[in-house]
């Protein structure tokens, strides 16, 4: 006994009138109403992403336009002798041309022979012209005269994937249909018919993962339908379809979420290490939580929310995480993430690299405290962020503590700036918060700066919790200044600099060292850091502060260009003058 061959669902189901075409009813009901005026144009263009249904909306507009007996609502009878033909594949009012294989002058010159043979059944004799834009150059001027002149009774079907690459002369004698991406909510009503209607059972939310896969693609959910269809024996489930499609889990991702919104760096590291025991790649698994964390973006605001194309139940989540996260952190980790996809290529080792974007996640809430939070000056902290209550934490039950740089403008120097070193006072958790905030604005990531404006400005490093500041004398002063000398004899450039620069008081905890060229102020500001470091330690004083200016009074002589230099020698020495003179000789 002979069985009925098994035909694909991409086929079975394939649109026979526009009222089955999915997802594009706007434009099928222009179509029929082109058709019911009597008001066809003698070229089409249908355009769009693969797997919409250009190709079967050109058979569908070619069976309705030739029905000898079309219903009520523009759509064709299906039982008539044309209707017949076409469904069976046996019409001669229909002539196909695959542009991709026939992009030549000869199939276009042996297409628009074709052209004069009026139709034997029906009105219109209908060439579809799929993959247009794989004609040549040539095949398209041979094509043009045709195309804008052709008998009463041809039309014109031209498809494309790609429609910049048609050339404008095509263009312009046609009537440009664009054919949208097909929506997950129209994949997934469609599958949920087609599985009613071959028996199969389907989770909404297994649906759902094979329309996001098919990537706005009609014809390749259907392929994919029929493959997990296959794999799971009919009974199609979510965690079949992930499993037969080798997709990512949605839990994974907002387990990290909450990761991040804790600080909790191990949970995070702990769950890209199970993803990569799956056997996912890293870079699927970083553009898949750029993905997910694209959607959190979205669901954030009313007015986004339909950009989410996920369940309406899943949807309710994607708010729920979405709102206990300050909405700048989305835009934050949407960089990091970012980041990270364009570094991947090009790391040398791609699994630290996703380590450390996960680091930065999860520290995008919970930065480090000085002076570890100046490391990475790529990431901001959220420090002002209102988080809410429910999600306000601690890591390592430690609160972040702020702190905040005031430039010193107080000094300038006129021709030659003057380089300062100067240490913060800590900021008292009972200041205001408008001005903690201010301060934390005005924090620069870097470890010190320098200006024509500004002094020079570094951050203690190290020290105790809370300040030091015992009274400093010159003399403890310059005794701390000896011993650094004594204490650091590899630092050559430094210390005899230091031995011949003895600092001056010129404040209470300000002093001030007079260097005789620009080269001693370079070294001082290369050693600055921890020169300084060692002076607060040794006397425990962390607001002190050392000023390096150039001893203005002195020349410094410089090096003139041999033309310069004979010039100079020239208009002080007149011996030489006349010499020169006498000679007829010339300075060039």
């Amino acid at each position: 006994m002979s069985e009925t061959p098994y035909i694909v669902s991409a086929r079975k189901y394939r649109p026979a009138n526009f009222k089955s075409v999915v997802g594009q009813k706007n434009l099928t009901d222009t179509l029929k109403n082109a058709i019911s005026a009597n008001r066809l144009a003698q070229a089409y263009l249908f355009c769009g992403p693969r797997g919409v249904g250009k190709t079967s909306c050109a058979r569908i507009f070619a069976k309705t336009i030739n029905c000898l007996n079309p219903d009520p609502d523009g759509e064709a009878c299906g039982v008539c002798e044309s209707c017949r033909s076409i469904e069976e594949g046996n019409s001669y009012n229909i002539i196909e041309l695959d542009a991709a294989s026939n992009n030549s002058v000869d199939d276009i010159r042996s297409l628009t022979e074709q052209v004069n043979v009026p139709p034997v059944v029906g009105k219109y004799r209908i060439f579809i012209i799929d993959e247009v834009h794989m004609l040549t150059s040539q095949a398209f001027n041979a094509f043009l005269k045709t195309l804008e002149e052709p008998p009463s009774y041809v039309v014109f079907i031209l498809a494309t994937t790609e429609k910049h690459k048609v050339i404008p002369t095509i263009l312009s004698r046609c009537q440009i249909y664009d054919f949208k991406r097909i929506t997950i909510q129209d994949m997934v009503e469609h599958l949920q018919y087609v599985a009613s209607s071959e028996g199969i059972t389907a989770e909404v939310a297994a649906l759902n993962v094979i329309a996001k896969k098919a990537d706005g693609a009609m014809r390749d959910a259907l392929s994919i339908f029929d493959q997990v269809a296959a794999s799971s024996y009919g009974n199609i489930t979510y965690d079949s379809a992930i499993n037969s499609l080798n997709v990512l889990d949605y839990e994974f991702y907002f387990r990290l979420i909450d990761a991040f919104s804790k600080g909790d760096i191990p949970e995070a590291l702990m769950i890209y290490k199970e993803i990569r025991d799956r056997g996912f790649d890293s870079l699927f698994f970083i553009n898949g939580l750029a993905n997910h964390i694209r959607d959190l973006m979205v669901a954030y605001s009313p007015q986004t929310a339909t950009l989410l194309e996920v369940a309406d139940d899943l949807a309710a989540r994607y708010t729920k995480q979405a709102k206990s996260l300050p909405v700048d952190w989305h835009y934050a980790a949407m960089k990091v993430i970012n980041d990270c996809d364009y570094k991947y290529r090009t790391a040398s080792n791609k699994q630290f690299l996703v380590e450390l974007t996960l680091i930065r996640l999860a520290q995008l809430l919970n930065p480090p405290t000085a002076p570890f939070d100046r490391v990475d000056s790529e990431l901001t902290p959220l420090r002002d962020i209102a988080i809410p209550p429910e999600t306000s934490v601690q890591y390592n039950n430690v609160a972040p503590v702020a702190h905040h740089v005031t430039p010193d403008t107080t000094h300038k120097v006129t021709e030659t700036p003057a380089v300062s070193v100067s240490t913060p006072a800590r900021e008292e958790p009972s200041q205001p918060a408008e001005r903690r905030r201010t301060a934390r604005s005005s924090r620069r990531p870097d470890t010190f700066r320098i200006s024509d404006e500004s002094n020079l400005t570094a951050p203690s490093l190290g020290g105790t919790p809370e300040n030091q500041h015992e009274p400093v004398t010159p003399e403890q002063f310059r005794d701390a200044w000896s011993e650094y000398i004594a204490k650091n004899p590899d630092k050559h450039i430094l210390v005899s600099s230091m031995a011949k620069s003895l600092p001056i008081q010129t404040g209470d905890e300000e002093y001030k060292v007079i260097v005789e060229h620009p080269a001693i102020r370079q070294a001082f500001e290369s050693e600055m850091s921890g020169l300084m470091e060692y002076l607060r330690s040794r006397l425990k004083n962390d607001a002190l502060v050392l000023k390096v200016e150039i001893d203005e009074s002195k020349e410094i002589l410089k090096q003139l260009p041999p033309q310069e230099m004979l010039k100079n020698m020239i208009e002080n020495n007149a011996p030489l003058a006349e010499f020169i003179s006498s000679i007829d000789a010339e300075l060039i």
